[in-house]
């Protein structure tokens, strides 16, 4: 299934009995919907934080085979149609497919792909604002913080952008295989955003990503773009490991999940298709 989700109020992706999120209010309604004994095992494209949206996030889940069989074949966009009426927008079914085992939705994906929005304007913004963007004073250099963003392409061990997981030992590398990383202005044609507040937006395509990558260089990149720290502090930090003293990550709201690759499926920023 390809799923879009707003990340305001959900925290976050991956299943915690003791909080909504994304997988929990899926596990839920498949579960009520197809009448199952026990709940169903999700597995996604990637996990994303609290707050943090997604237009087009992957998951498979494992069905009863008799589900499909006992109403003349499978009918995928049946169940799309009623999971969506009972999630009522908190969570939306894009589109679904019947795939055989060999699909996973987590390792075969070669690429996932992320954008984050960031306003220029002087703090605070409104709180509509904040729940899909982050503003920042401005202006900034936005060629500046394209060559700081050059650094990140290839592989590099990304531990002083990335949040540790707990007990792994802090010497152990987090490689990542970024493929693309660029910064670009937009223009606000419905001028949504206060005082029409000009916009950038950063996306970045990797293979993987390490817990808060995103948003960690999102902060330092635009603190960069301020003129606050030299254009150098992506390679040194990339070299050395060492966190001290870097911004803290951008707030969730502005980050979104926007494309997740596959190669038979020829992923793209609306999900696999045919």
């Amino acid at each position: 299934m390809d799923i879009a989700y707003d990340g305001q109020g959900l925290n976050g992706f991956a299943y915690q009995p003791e909080f909504t999120t994304v997988v929990g209010l899926l596990r839920s309604t498949i579960t009520r919907t197809l009448h199952l004994d026990e709940e169903p095992q999700i597995v996604g494209a990637g996990r994303t934080d609290a707050g943090v949206h997604a237009f087009a996030q992957v998951i498979h889940v494992d069905l009863p085979s008799d589900f499909f069989a006992s109403r003349g074949g499978p009918d995928a966009q049946r169940l799309v149609r009623a999971l969506n009426r009972q999630l009522r927008g908190r969570v939306r079914i894009l589109c679904a497919y019947v795939v055989d085992d060999s699909f996973h939705a987590r390792f075969s994906a070669t690429w996932r792909e992320y954008r984050y929005l960031v306003l220029e304007t002087a703090p605070p913004a409104l709180a509509l604002h904040e729940t899909f963007s982050w503003a920042v004073a401005g202006p900034l250099d936005v060629d500046a913080m394209n060559r700081a963003s050059e650094h990140l392409l290839g592989t590099h061990d990304f531990r002083a952008f990335c949040r540790r997981p707990d007990g792994s030992d802090p010497d152990e590398p987090l490689n990542r295989l970024v493929m693309s990383a660029f910064w670009e202005r937009l223009a606000d044609n419905w001028q949504m955003s206060p005082e029409r507040a000009p916009a950038v937006r950063f996306t970045i395509r990797a293979k993987s990503f390490c817990h808060t990558m995103v948003r960690s260089l999102t902060s330092t990149l635009v603190v960069i773009g301020q003129g606050k720290l030299p254009e150098t502090t992506i390679l040194e930090r990339l070299e050395s490991h060492h966190r001290d003293h870097l911004p803290a990550p951008a707030p969730a709201g502005g980050l979104s999940l926007v494309g997740v690759g596959y190669g038979q499926f020829a992923g793209g920023p609306s999900g696999f298709v045919r």
